[in-house]
């Protein structure tokens, strides 16, 4: 993959620190730099979503990498717990017990801004980077988060997404990461036993992924 400049979308990490750790050395070993596009759920279900968050916000250890990260619907849910009893109880019972866990009990207010933060898309020339999804009967720029965090789209479907290759995660399943024309999931439900994988793509050439790279899930 040397000579590339290449992007790796990551899929849901939900709280597995040990499996990201194991992706970002695989991803580190395909090429000398690039970008690594996190496409939301850090945290919820699994053992560390403290030690994911903070991984993530300190960055790349090495020189030549670039890391984004977009807002999940579980973020989402996080920052929604802030704010209102019944949203609490609402994300609690969706994994944010285990948030809290790994927290003891009170997640930094540096934490919280950066993930208010955090953007719900990333549009290109070739590619849209999402956490869910986009709905291709609208124009792109008038979807919001009830769409791009929270939608669900048919495993088998692909639409034409205005000439671009839509990746996202969100709905996890054993087969993925898999792309369907012009679509790429790459949520393979690492907290679900699944993995935690990305998708590769070149950053001047249209399309899908050229490869994929995926790690054990959570046990």
């Amino acid at each position: 993959m040397n000579g590339r400049r290449l992007t790796f979308a990551v899929g849901d990490i939900h709280g597995c620190l040990a499996q990201l750790e194991a992706l970002l050395a695989s991803i580190e070993a395909a090429a000398p730099g690039g970008r690594v596009i996190f496409l939301g759920d850090l945290v919820d279900r699994g053992p560390d979503s403290r030690g994911v968050v903070e991984r993530i916000m300190a960055g790349p250890r090495k020189a030549g990498w670039e890391w984004i990260t977009l807002k999940g619907n579980h973020e989402a849910m996080l920052l929604s717990a802030r704010k209102d009893y019944a949203d609490m109880g609402l994300w609690l019972m969706n994994g944010g017990d285990a948030t809290m866990a790994s927290y003891g009990g009170a997640i930094p207010l540096s934490h919280l801004v950066w993930m208010a933060e955090l953007p719900s898309i990333i549009v290109e020339r070739y590619r849209i980077f999402v956490h869910a999804g986009v709905d291709d009967t609208i124009p792109l720029d008038e979807q919001d988060d009830d769409i791009l965090l929270w939608m669900r789209t048919d495993p088998d479907y692909s639409g034409t997404y205005w000439g671009k290759h839509l990746c996202h995660g969100h709905t996890p399943s054993s087969r993925n990461p898999r792309t369907v024309g012009s679509r790429t999931n790459v949520d393979s439900g690492a907290v679900f036993n699944g993995a935690l994988s990305c998708a590769v793509f070149d950053d001047d050439v249209p399309g899908g992924p050229i490869d994929f790279l995926v790690t054990d899930g959570y046990e």
